[in-house]
């Protein structure tokens, strides 16, 4: 398994890669089948992201493909690029082992590098494993977003976390 920074060479399997993890999961913010397939919007991200020095793309490639993503979006004033928000989805029949891991590793390797201090992410509470990941990779519970979102008619709660580097 190996851990890169996005390419623009990437946009048309990452945007498959979302969709993939989208469309197999009800813990993104993207319930499966709501975002339509779109390689232009992708690649604009990856462009986006590759020109702001404290935001970025890490993506995990195995020897079939693409198998997770982690996207840092850096703080975009004065008084907030010292932080980045997450969002983190790896594919099914590779969850479990340690890829969310070693992304993360990445991303503070990278973090320190470029001067990110404050990492933040939101997480529904009933995502044991992702809550369960996110706590081992020394990420701590802020507070309680109650009913933050609507699931198939049902209001959920997320946990807002940080993680100082």
């Amino acid at each position: 398994m190996k851990i890169r920074q996005a390419e623009e060479r990437d946009t048309e399997n990452f945007s498959k890669l979302i969709q993939e993890v989208e469309n197999t999961t009800n813990f993104m913010l993207y319930g499966p089948g709501e975002r339509k397939f779109n390689p232009e919007a992708q690649r604009k991200m990856i462009q986006a992201l590759r020109a702001e020095e404290n935001s970025n793309i890490f993506l995990a490639e195995a020897d079939s493909g693409l198998a997770g993503y982690l996207i840092a979006k850096g703080g975009s004033v004065c008084r907030t690029k010292h932080t980045a928000y997450l969002v983190i989805g790896i594919k099914e029949g590779f969850r479990g082992f340690g890829i969310g891991t070693r992304l993360f590793e990445e991303l503070f390797s990278w973090g320190k590098q470029v001067g990110i201090h404050r990492l933040e992410l939101t997480v529904m509470t009933e995502n044991l494993a992702g809550v369960s990941l996110y706590k081992k990779m020394g990420f701590e519970i802020e507070g309680t977003k109650k009913n933050s979102l609507l699931v198939d008619g049902e209001y959920k709660d997320e946990f807002y976390m940080s993680r100082i580097l």
